[in-house]
């Protein structure tokens, strides 16, 4: 039977009709006008510019949030551009990338092109590893979700894949909300949602702006609050804030102007008071709010009061894509267990990280679980750790078991992950050094393909060892799953100790600092790994150079 608009929508999909897909649009003949191709409305197109807007009309046709949303300015392009362009994304790559692939790309662009706009008032795009964690930890299932300052919408995808994730269906279990001040982000949010098969109501422009405006009446009615608000915003009208309400422990600092010099307790009393009796909100913040002086102490002192605060992760430098600065995740929740309501738990997560390059670090995934994990034992969720424990040997006993060769078939005890680190390290010096013996031994010719196969069995090996390292780090420190306070990790702390520190919520503040470790790495190995990789790259440099003089001599040069 042949696929309809019906079958997608039942899927929760975006149905795109063939001329609006990009087999169709890439592979057209460059001559539009010859093609004889008409639009929606039944007139010639002349250019492919006229094409691509006609495949907007006919997407917006399929969804009705999307209506007056897509882009339609594509005659703007030159047909050789926008032929180029429609090449680049038709990629298969992109389809792996998941979560908020349109807020990621968008972002790239900003980053490279107009740092200065994203940035602007405060205003950064959430990372991946950020949206990933705070969902992880709200732990969304059913109810309404509000963002109120939502941007491209990435808490909206991850929950929606969170929840979907969990066997049920994000459209049905949730009821999704944003405000969005900037209209053009709205649009992308709306976009990333069909895209992703989710539908919201999402509010944008003036009546969005979330420190004069609730714009969907939901204070007090959230399940759960997501947010990453532009940070530190100044010369916000005081009196405008306060006739809107939503402040339950009263207003920040005014200065002579009647402005809000720092919005940042706004947006944290904002968030509080969407929640609902049993509601989480979990939220991106700047690092200096979790113990800036003045009436921001007396909001602190109110709220951690409230005995709602959960969780606080500090984040170190380098997460963002356009600024290198720090931050801290907040988590509030109203349905505390009484084992727990009195308490606090602070993750200092400021040098846990992998680097992804110079300018940007992030969480693995594997990295992200264990985060997750240490929240799972502060509130008495052992079996979800023990879980991941079982994860982690599955993973690793499937990883050698698979390996086309025995490089990864290393006979240790499963269960001791200190045991698989061991043996994975010996098994990597010894292939490095079986490498160079065998590199060394080969002709000129054969050196770069012998180093290549190395290279490839080594790699696998330091992705299994860089796993069962993530493995080793959680066990060492919670062994069988029992939470424990780790000196500059992790602090369960009273609100009585809270106090003592003068109200601060600064995970630092009370974690410690942690003895310094040994790197593991051997100086002399990597020395000669590092002399390795020179010496093979001289090879292919030389390789080069006579392909090059033997290409001028051809050529009678």
């Amino acid at each position: 039977m042949p696929v309809e608009a019906s079958d997608f929508a039942a899927k929760s999909a975006l149905f795109l009709p063939k001329e609006a897909q990009y087999d169709y649009l890439v592979n057209l003949p460059e001559n539009i006008a010859s093609a004889g191709l008409k639009n929606r409305d039944g007139h010639t197109m002349n250019s492919l510019g006229e094409v691509v807007n006609n495949a907007m009309q006919l997407i917006e046709d399929q969804s009705e949030q999307l209506v007056g949303v897509l882009p339609k300015s594509y005659t703007d392009f030159s047909d050789d551009l926008l032929a180029e362009l429609l090449r680049i994304f038709n990629n298969s790559a992109l389809d792996d990338v998941g979560g908020d692939i349109i807020g990621r790309i968008y972002e790239y662009f900003l980053n490279k092109f107009a740092k200065n706009i994203a940035s602007d008032d405060g205003v950064f795009f959430t990372p991946k590893s950020l949206v990933k964690m705070i969902v992880n930890i709200i732990e969304p299932k059913s109810g309404t979700l509000l963002d109120p300052a939502c941007g491209s919408g990435g808490m909206f995808i991850q929950s929606g894949d969170f929840v979907n994730a969990a066997g049920m269906n994000a459209n049905s279990a949730m009821t999704f909300y944003g405000q969005e001040k900037v209209e053009y982000n709205a649009q992308l949010c709306l976009m990333n949602m069909a895209v992703h098969g989710l539908t919201g109501v999402i509010k944008s422009g003036d009546e969005a702006n979330t420190f004069y405006h609730d714009a969907h009446n939901l204070n007090g009615c959230c399940d759960y609050v997501m947010a990453n608000p532009p940070f530190n915003v100044d010369k916000v009208k005081a009196e405008s804030c306060e006739g809107a309400g939503r402040l339950p422990f009263g207003l920040p600092s005014v200065n002579k102007s009647k402005e809000v010099g720092n919005a940042n307790y706004l947006w944290i009393s904002y968030f509080y008071s969407y929640l609902n009796e049993k509601g989480r909100a979990g939220f991106v913040m700047a690092s200096s709010a979790t113990d800036s002086q003045g009436k921001d102490k007396d909001i602190r002192e109110k709220l951690v009061k409230t005995g709602d605060v959960d969780v606080m992760i500090s984040v170190g430098n380098n997460f963002f894509y356009t600024k290198s600065l720090p931050c801290s995740l907040w988590f509030f929740n109203k349905a505390k267990s009484e084992a727990i309501r009195d308490k606090v738990l602070f993750i200092d997560a400021r040098n846990y990280y992998t680097v992804v390059d110079r300018t940007l670090n992030e969480w693995s995934e594997w990295q992200l679980k264990n985060l997750n994990s240490i929240v799972w034992l502060y509130r008495g969720e052992t079996e979800k750790y023990t879980a991941l424990l079982q994860e982690y040997r599955d993973y690793l006993h499937a990883e050698a078991e698979s390996a086309e060769n025995d490089d990864l078939r290393v006979a240790v005890d499963w269960d001791s992950f200190a045991d698989i680190v061991s043996a994975l390290k010996e098994k990597l010096s010894a292939l490095r050094k079986a490498a160079k013996a065998e590199v060394d031994a080969v002709g000129k010719r054969d050196k770069k393909s012998v180093q290549q196969q190395y290279d490839d069995r080594i790699t696998n090996i330091e992705n299994m060892l860089t796993v069962a390292k993530e493995a080793h780090w959680l066990y060492e420190k919670f062994s069988d799953g029992v939470y424990a306070d780790v000196l500059g990790l992790c602090k369960l702390a009273t609100i009585a100790e809270i106090e003592e520190k003068g109200w601060s919520l600064t995970p630092g503040a009370y974690v410690g600092v942690a003895p310094v470790e040994d790197d593991g790495v051997d100086f002399a190995e990597r020395m000669a790994e590092i002399q390795r990789e020179l010496l093979s790259l001289q090879i292919e440099s030389n390789d080069l150079m006579d392909t090059i003089s033997q290409n001028m001599k051809e050529m009678g040069l």
